[in-house]
């Protein structure tokens, strides 16, 4: 049962609608899901509210450093992936989740010169391996990379990445409407109308192809229980 989460330093790098995104398509591909909504600005909990019950997911909000290996010990047992969603900072919360985590996904909007937030939590990780003796996995992705970037371009970031050592995603989050909309009016890529959204077909294949690198990464066996269960829910415990 693999927890991943999404850290960058800084706000506004593409964090939360990766996050949600690789969510949202594990769980439309069968996968139990549970997200960990651990970001003080709470945008997967206001799309939750505003989705109402989806299937195959679970948000747990007012996530706190005391609290958090709690809701994955109990999460883990019904659930195929945990995805945590952590705030623009580097701070106690941050540090915690991501020795909590088995993989940390550090998303990098897709230009060089906005990098920083990115740097300080790859600079993090590697004073927590060094400092405890240990391997924390990790990889960037590129997000909000636009028709504006270059194939050349995107080259390069990955080029002055990899000469960190930094394994990057292949697949890049690209900029699309779709994605906008969900946490304007909810819902996910496949409750969509075509019809009145610019390019559905190619966000849901982007979502697709990052959803299936990252479970080529970190896969599992699918989560089967006698029991029923209750496929969405919100909880909201106290911090």
């Amino acid at each position: 049962m693999p927890v991943i989460s999404f850290a960058n330093a800084k706000g506004g790098a593409g964090k939360t609608t990766a996050a949600l995104l690789l969510a949202t398509e594990l769980a439309h591909q069968g996968y139990r899901v549970a997200i960990l909504d651990a970001d003080p600005q709470r945008w997967i909990t206001q799309w939750f509210d505003a989705s109402g019950p989806q299937h195959n997911i679970e948000v747990v909000s007012e996530v706190s450093v005391a609290s958090v290996q709690g809701h994955i010990r109990e999460l883990s047992r019904t659930n195929d992936y945990i995805v945590m969603d952590l705030a623009g900072a580097r701070d106690a919360m941050v540090t915690t989740a991501v020795g909590l985590s088995d993989h940390v996904m550090i998303p990098i909007q897709g230009c060089a010169m906005d990098a920083k937030g990115g740097a300080q939590i790859l600079d993090l990780i590697k004073m927590m391996e060094e400092a405890g003796r240990m391997v924390i996995p990790h990889s960037v992705v590129l997000t909000r990379v636009t028709s504006m970037v270059t194939t050349r371009a995107l080259l390069t970031i990955k080029g002055l990445l990899a000469a960190r050592g930094v394994n990057v995603m292949n697949t890049p989050i690209v900029e699309r409407s779709a994605y906008r909309e969900i946490f304007d009016c909810g819902g996910t890529l496949y409750s969509m109308d075509a019809a009145k959204i610019s390019n559905l077909d190619k966000a849901r294949e982007n979502a697709q192809a990052f959803a299936g690198e990252v479970m080529r990464l970190l896969p599992v066996k699918v989560i089967r229980t006698s029991q029923p269960r209750r496929l969405f829910r919100l909880v909201r415990n106290a911090a």
